[in-house]
Protein backbone atom coordinates (compact mmCIF):
# COMPACT_ATOMS: atom_id res chain seq x y z
CA UNK A 1 0.00 0.00 0.00
CA UNK A 2 2.60 2.29 -0.25
CA UNK A 3 3.16 4.85 -2.55
CA UNK A 4 7.35 6.65 -3.99
CA UNK A 5 7.56 9.35 -2.35
CA UNK A 6 7.75 12.22 -5.26
CA UNK A 7 10.08 15.22 -4.76
CA UNK A 8 8.00 18.45 -5.13
CA UNK A 9 8.32 20.56 -8.65
CA UNK A 10 10.43 23.60 -8.83
CA UNK A 11 7.26 25.30 -10.27
CA UNK A 12 5.80 24.33 -7.22
CA UNK A 13 7.78 25.40 -4.68
CA UNK A 14 8.25 29.48 -6.88
CA UNK A 15 4.46 28.85 -6.95
CA UNK A 16 4.32 28.35 -3.11
CA UNK A 17 7.02 31.33 -1.77
CA UNK A 18 4.91 33.52 -4.37
CA UNK A 19 1.38 32.95 -3.21
CA UNK A 20 2.60 33.27 0.37
CA UNK A 21 4.31 36.59 -0.24
CA UNK A 22 1.16 38.20 -1.28
CA UNK A 23 -1.03 36.46 1.49
CA UNK A 24 1.39 38.00 4.29
CA UNK A 25 0.77 41.06 2.11
CA UNK A 26 4.55 41.45 1.20
CA UNK A 27 4.09 42.13 -2.75
CA UNK A 28 0.47 44.56 -2.45
CA UNK A 29 -1.80 45.01 -4.54
CA UNK A 30 -1.14 46.37 -7.72
CA UNK A 31 2.92 46.14 -7.66
CA UNK A 32 4.55 44.65 -10.14
CA UNK A 33 6.59 41.81 -10.06
CA UNK A 34 10.59 41.02 -10.94
CA UNK A 35 10.71 40.05 -14.53
CA UNK A 36 11.01 35.86 -15.33
CA UNK A 37 14.55 36.47 -15.61
CA UNK A 38 15.32 38.48 -12.57
CA UNK A 39 13.05 36.15 -10.24
CA UNK A 40 14.91 33.29 -12.03
CA UNK A 41 18.60 34.78 -10.88
CA UNK A 42 17.23 35.08 -7.14
CA UNK A 43 15.50 32.14 -7.11
CA UNK A 44 18.23 29.45 -8.58
CA UNK A 45 15.63 28.01 -11.26
CA UNK A 46 14.76 28.24 -14.77
CA UNK A 47 12.92 30.75 -16.67
CA UNK A 48 10.19 28.43 -17.77
CA UNK A 49 9.61 27.11 -14.10
CA UNK A 50 9.05 30.52 -12.96
CA UNK A 51 6.76 30.67 -15.78
CA UNK A 52 4.85 27.92 -15.04
CA UNK A 53 4.73 29.27 -11.31
CA UNK A 54 3.58 32.59 -12.76
CA UNK A 55 1.06 31.20 -14.77
CA UNK A 56 -0.57 29.14 -11.98
CA UNK A 57 -0.88 32.36 -10.14
CA UNK A 58 -2.62 34.17 -12.98
CA UNK A 59 -4.91 31.20 -13.59
CA UNK A 60 -5.89 31.76 -9.86
CA UNK A 61 -6.56 35.63 -10.64
CA UNK A 62 -3.69 36.60 -8.19
CA UNK A 63 -1.34 37.91 -10.63
CA UNK A 64 -2.32 39.70 -14.04
CA UNK A 65 0.07 39.55 -16.89
CA UNK A 66 -0.57 42.81 -19.03
CA UNK A 67 1.20 42.24 -22.50
CA UNK A 68 4.22 44.65 -23.13
CA UNK A 69 4.33 45.66 -19.26
CA UNK A 70 4.80 43.12 -16.51
CA UNK A 71 3.13 40.92 -14.42
CA UNK A 72 1.20 42.64 -11.13
CA UNK A 73 -0.35 41.48 -8.08
CA UNK A 74 -4.25 41.49 -8.48
CA UNK A 75 -6.26 43.45 -5.90
CA UNK A 76 -8.05 40.99 -3.42
CA UNK A 77 -11.58 40.01 -5.32
CA UNK A 78 -14.62 38.84 -3.85
CA UNK A 79 -16.41 37.94 -6.74
CA UNK A 80 -18.12 34.56 -7.29
CA UNK A 81 -15.98 33.80 -10.38
CA UNK A 82 -12.87 34.11 -9.09
CA UNK A 83 -13.34 33.10 -4.97
CA UNK A 84 -14.67 29.22 -4.40
CA UNK A 85 -16.17 31.01 -1.24
CA UNK A 86 -17.37 34.22 -2.71
CA UNK A 87 -19.69 31.16 -5.05
CA UNK A 88 -20.84 29.51 -2.24
CA UNK A 89 -22.21 32.84 -0.74
CA UNK A 90 -23.31 34.19 -4.15
CA UNK A 91 -26.66 34.92 -3.32
CA UNK A 92 -27.22 34.21 0.32
CA UNK A 93 -26.46 37.38 1.36
CA UNK A 94 -24.06 37.50 3.64
CA UNK A 95 -23.18 40.19 5.76
CA UNK A 96 -20.17 41.75 7.59
CA UNK A 97 -21.91 40.38 10.67
CA UNK A 98 -21.70 36.81 9.50
CA UNK A 99 -18.04 37.15 8.81
CA UNK A 100 -17.07 38.85 12.08
CA UNK A 101 -18.94 35.81 13.84
CA UNK A 102 -17.04 33.12 12.10
CA UNK A 103 -13.91 35.46 12.70
CA UNK A 104 -14.61 35.30 16.05
CA UNK A 105 -14.24 31.35 16.75
CA UNK A 106 -12.11 30.82 13.68
CA UNK A 107 -8.92 33.61 15.03
CA UNK A 108 -9.62 33.18 19.01
CA UNK A 109 -8.26 29.75 18.46
CA UNK A 110 -5.92 30.44 15.98
CA UNK A 111 -4.37 33.19 18.14
CA UNK A 112 -3.72 30.77 20.87
CA UNK A 113 -2.09 28.09 18.99
CA UNK A 114 0.41 30.74 17.88
CA UNK A 115 1.24 31.97 20.60
CA UNK A 116 2.35 28.53 21.67
CA UNK A 117 4.13 27.94 18.13
CA UNK A 118 5.29 31.18 17.15
CA UNK A 119 8.83 31.40 15.86
CA UNK A 120 11.32 34.53 16.33
CA UNK A 121 10.27 34.97 12.51
CA UNK A 122 6.55 34.48 13.20
CA UNK A 123 6.57 37.65 15.86
CA UNK A 124 8.68 39.57 13.53
CA UNK A 125 6.28 39.33 10.86
CA UNK A 126 3.13 40.28 13.25
CA UNK A 127 5.44 43.05 14.64
CA UNK A 128 6.06 44.60 11.10
CA UNK A 129 2.41 44.64 10.35
CA UNK A 130 1.12 46.45 13.49
CA UNK A 131 3.90 48.94 12.29
CA UNK A 132 3.17 49.55 8.97
CA UNK A 133 -0.40 49.90 10.57
CA UNK A 134 0.23 52.94 12.98
CA UNK A 135 2.51 54.37 10.26
CA UNK A 136 -0.41 54.02 7.67
CA UNK A 137 -2.84 55.58 10.06
CA UNK A 138 -0.54 58.27 11.21
CA UNK A 139 -0.56 59.00 7.56
CA UNK A 140 -4.24 59.37 7.20
CA UNK A 141 -4.97 55.99 5.86
CA UNK A 142 -6.98 53.28 6.85
CA UNK A 143 -4.08 50.42 7.07
CA UNK A 144 -6.47 47.34 5.32
CA UNK A 145 -3.39 46.42 4.50
CA UNK A 146 -1.26 46.08 6.99
CA UNK A 147 -4.47 44.83 8.94
CA UNK A 148 -5.09 41.93 6.54
CA UNK A 149 -1.22 41.41 6.79
CA UNK A 150 -1.29 41.00 10.63
CA UNK A 151 -4.41 38.09 10.72
CA UNK A 152 -2.77 36.17 7.83
CA UNK A 153 0.82 36.34 9.84
CA UNK A 154 -1.06 34.66 12.83
CA UNK A 155 -2.47 32.22 10.64
CA UNK A 156 0.90 31.27 9.53
CA UNK A 157 1.83 31.29 12.92
CA UNK A 158 -0.34 28.51 13.63
CA UNK A 159 1.50 26.06 11.85
CA UNK A 160 -1.37 24.23 11.42
CA UNK A 161 -1.60 23.36 7.48
CA UNK A 162 -5.19 23.37 7.84
CA UNK A 163 -6.31 27.08 9.76
CA UNK A 164 -3.35 28.12 7.28
CA UNK A 165 -5.33 27.43 4.12
CA UNK A 166 -8.86 27.84 5.33
CA UNK A 167 -7.58 31.64 6.04
CA UNK A 168 -6.36 31.38 2.73
CA UNK A 169 -9.56 30.67 1.08
CA UNK A 170 -11.14 33.73 3.11
CA UNK A 171 -8.47 35.64 2.37
CA UNK A 172 -10.85 38.07 -0.55
CA UNK A 173 -13.33 38.03 1.92
CA UNK A 174 -11.60 39.05 4.70
CA UNK A 175 -9.81 41.55 2.96
CA UNK A 176 -13.37 43.00 1.72
CA UNK A 177 -14.57 42.60 5.45
CA UNK A 178 -11.71 44.57 7.09
CA UNK A 179 -11.76 47.25 4.47
CA UNK A 180 -15.06 47.92 5.35
CA UNK A 181 -15.03 47.23 9.35
CA UNK A 182 -12.06 50.04 8.51
CA UNK A 183 -14.23 52.49 7.02
CA UNK A 184 -16.97 52.46 9.32
CA UNK A 185 -15.13 52.94 12.11
CA UNK A 186 -12.83 55.84 10.69
CA UNK A 187 -16.08 57.88 10.85
CA UNK A 188 -14.69 58.26 14.85
CA UNK A 189 -10.68 57.98 13.66
CA UNK A 190 -10.18 57.32 17.68
CA UNK A 191 -11.35 53.63 16.91
CA UNK A 192 -8.93 53.36 14.73
CA UNK A 193 -6.27 53.72 17.55
CA UNK A 194 -8.50 51.49 19.52
CA UNK A 195 -8.09 48.99 16.92
CA UNK A 196 -4.22 49.36 16.59
CA UNK A 197 -3.86 49.02 20.52
CA UNK A 198 -5.81 46.18 20.48
CA UNK A 199 -3.26 44.36 18.00
CA UNK A 200 -0.59 45.63 19.99
CA UNK A 201 -2.35 43.53 22.89
CA UNK A 202 -2.75 40.96 21.11
CA UNK A 203 0.92 41.41 19.49
CA UNK A 204 2.15 41.34 23.42
CA UNK A 205 0.18 38.22 24.09
CA UNK A 206 2.33 36.27 21.51
CA UNK A 207 5.57 37.56 22.98
CA UNK A 208 4.60 36.39 26.03
CA UNK A 209 3.65 32.64 24.25
CA UNK A 210 0.43 33.38 25.94
CA UNK A 211 -2.02 31.49 24.71
CA UNK A 212 -4.80 32.47 27.41
CA UNK A 213 -4.30 36.17 27.46
CA UNK A 214 -3.66 35.77 23.37
CA UNK A 215 -7.28 34.20 23.06
CA UNK A 216 -8.79 37.15 25.49
CA UNK A 217 -7.12 39.82 23.52
CA UNK A 218 -8.30 38.55 20.37
CA UNK A 219 -11.55 38.00 21.53
CA UNK A 220 -11.73 41.63 23.26
CA UNK A 221 -10.67 42.86 19.69
CA UNK A 222 -13.73 41.31 17.37
CA UNK A 223 -16.21 41.97 20.09
CA UNK A 224 -15.17 45.57 19.46
CA UNK A 225 -15.86 45.70 16.49
CA UNK A 226 -19.18 43.44 16.60
CA UNK A 227 -20.35 45.79 19.34
CA UNK A 228 -19.75 48.98 17.24
CA UNK A 229 -21.38 47.69 14.36
CA UNK A 230 -24.69 46.07 16.63
CA UNK A 231 -24.94 49.55 18.27
CA UNK A 232 -25.42 51.82 14.99
CA UNK A 233 -27.01 48.89 13.20
CA UNK A 234 -24.42 48.51 10.68
CA UNK A 235 -23.79 45.36 8.91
Amino acid sequence: MLKLIKPKRMSDQVFEQLKDLIFRGHLKPGERLMTERELAQHLGVSRPTVREAINKLVAMHLLDHRQGQGTFVNPPTTSADKNPLAAVLNGQDASLMDLLEVRLGLECNAVALAARRASEDDIREIEKSVEDMAAAIKEGNLGSDADISFHMAIAYATKNVVQIHIMKSLYDLLFYGIQENLQHLYTEPINLDKVLQQHTDILNALRQHDPDEAYTAMKRHITFVQDYFRERNIG
